[in-house]
């Protein structure tokens, strides 16, 4: 066994509050934005930071039993999506609608990266959020690759962080979120037809509950990150 083997990894570095400037946040599908950096997002706004937020996919199949009907259940995301922004304060939302869960060709990806450089240049973020690199679920892991490929492609050099969902990760980072925890339930709680399926509101807040162990003595609420650029 090698001697890196034996090294544990660094220890988080604990931010007290977000870095200043226009954000950008990509999320792979209505909810995505709150479960995700939702805690972050709040604390942007309440200092007055611009937030600009872009929903990839049309959420479809967020509905496995079909309790709803066709293009009225993407209406009815994307409404949730709107409503839970608001509790964070957030009002700058566009829906991209490529499908949901289906395997990406590559002119889908190369789409996406179009798109993705087209958003950068039109918002001129100095603070991305988008997935972390390890995400489980294909379109998290797809949006990871489309944003990257485009910051690559315009040679971005702001500050991007991969926010978990899917996978916990080993972070880089952890936001302190407590003063937002409130904000960031209520916006996820508007997501009612995905909590009718799945409390992920109760799984996202003991994950962010966790993330408060190693800095805040576990009286708190964290949001963890990893640094991708």
């Amino acid at each position: 066994m090698s001697e890196r083997a034996h090294t544990p990894p660094p220890e988080p570095t604990l931010l007290r509050d977000v870095p200043r400037g226009r954000v950008l946040v990509f999320a792979p599908h209505p909810d995505d934005e709150a479960a995700g950096p939702g805690g972050a997002l709040w604390l942007h706004r309440q200092s007055g930071d611009p937030v600009r937020v872009i929903v990839a996919t049309d959420g479809v199949a967020g509905d496995p039993d079909g309790r709803y009907s066709g293009s009225a259940y993407t209406e009815l995301r994307r409404a949730e999506s709107r409503a839970g922004l608001r509790e964070l304060g957030v009002d700058d939302v566009a829906f991209w609608g490529f499908p949901d869960s289906c395997q990406l060709s590559q002119n889908d990806l190369d789409l996406g990266t179009d798109l993705a450089a087209a958003e950068i240049t039109r918002t001129a973020p100095d603070v991305i959020y988008l997935p972390w690199e390890h995400e489980g679920h294909p379109d998290h892991h797809a949006l990871h690759l489309v944003v990257t490929a485009a910051m690559r492609r315009l040679d971005w050099h702001g500050r991007a962080f991969g926010y978990e969902v899917w996978n916990a990760m080993v972070p880089d980072v952890v936001l302190d979120i407590t003063a937002a925890l409130d904000a960031k339930r209520r916006a996820m709680q508007a997501h009612r037809s995905q909590l009718d399926y799945v409390h992920y509101d109760h799984c996202m807040l003991g994950l962010n509950a966790y993330r408060s162990l190693v800095h805040l003595r576990g009286r708190g609420y964290g949001e963890a990150f990893r640094l991708i650029r």
